[in-house]
């Protein structure tokens, strides 16, 4: 299970350079009613591993409407909320190992991002990440005005970045699971092979070798799982149009006065590795960096259970 897991999030940090087909320029699409359909069905799928949901909310902001789903009950509705933002291709079902954990302690929050994969509709373009930041402060107006504890894992972490630096006064605290962008780039190896796994119209055999060269795994034997249907569903079918982060500079990083958790993978890390751990302790003296050694990329699905029980003391005492 856990092999499969790294599989599903290898396409994490992959970024779509295909050219729009369909649709207004600059909003993120997909490229057929045919592959949205075949999404559709992988998605559903995907969800069915995740705890019920005990609210659904599709919220309008400026960029679009957004999907978001809630897990609370009598005892959590009324803690700080736990608000997900997810990698690229992976939307809500990326969190299936770690909601049961979070929303112990918790009310928890995930969504799918707007230009990305996933039900929400993106309507306008996202021209910087003062857009992203925009429309995810628009959703939590809705569903968390009084601040939550943010967490981020890839694509989603710089944009939980993007996001705390620029509305700092609405993060209680920031979890930055194998950001990447953040504090480096990634390796080239790394980059070659996410362009290749999410050209659209590749034959599966080649965008499966490409899938599996980002994971560091073999992706054979994988396509009976509904994640991984679900990722390779969305870098065949979805034409993403997302504005492409960069490393935090020392001025942003000094806006960032809320308490930060920072974990960066040992091994094929799509964050930087040791140079970006290094970084992340230089730009927030105050963080918390921690370096999982037996950790790739995947690390949240890889250490569910650890990364649940060090957030948790992480967010009791940002409380």
């Amino acid at each position: 299970m856990v092999r499969l897991l790294v599989i599903v999030l290898a396409l994490i940090g992959a970024w779509s350079i295909g050219s729009a087909v369909m649709g207004p320029v600059g909003v993120g699409h997909f490229r057929s009613a045919e592959g949205r359909a075949a999404y559709m069905t992988a998605y559903n799928r995907a969800m069915e591993l995740l705890p019920e949901p005990t609210a659904q909310y599709d919220i309008q902001t400026d960029y679009g409407l957004v999907r978001a789903y809630e897990w609370s009950a009598q005892q959590t509705v009324q803690t700080v909320p736990v608000v997900l933002l997810p990698g690229r291709s992976s939307g809500v079902p990326m969190w299936s190992a770690n909601l049961a954990g979070f929303a112990a302690r918790h009310r928890v929050i995930a969504f799918d991002a707007l230009g990305d994969a996933g039900l929400s509709v993106q309507s306008s373009p996202l021209e910087s990440f003062t857009d992203q930041a925009e429309w995810i402060d628009q959703v939590l107006d809705v569903v968390a005005p009084d601040g939550a504890h943010l967490v981020g894992h890839s694509f989603g972490g710089a944009t939980a970045a993007a996001y705390a630096r620029i509305h700092p006064e609405r993060v209680h605290s920031l979890a930055l699971l194998e950001p990447v962008f953040t504090f480096g780039y990634p390796p080239a190896r790394f980059m070659a092979w996410a362009t290749i796994a999410s050209l659209p119209g590749l034959p599966r055999g080649i965008r499966e070798t490409a899938l599996g060269r980002i994971g560091g795994v073999d992706y054979n034997n994988a396509s009976d799982d509904p994640l991984a249907m679900m990722i390779e569903s969305g870098s065949q079918y979805f034409s993403a149009e997302l504005p492409t982060p960069s490393p935090l500079s020392q001025a942003q990083a000094a806006t960032m006065t809320m308490p930060v958790y920072v974990a960066i993978a040992g091994q094929d890390s799509l964050a930087g590795g040791q140079g970006a751990a290094a970084r992340a302790r230089d730009l927030l003296p105050q963080a918390t960096v921690e370096i999982w050694p037996e950790a790739t990329h995947s690390l949240p699905m890889q250490k569910a259970e650890e990364l649940g029980a060090t957030l948790a003391e992480f967010w009791a005492d940002a409380e």
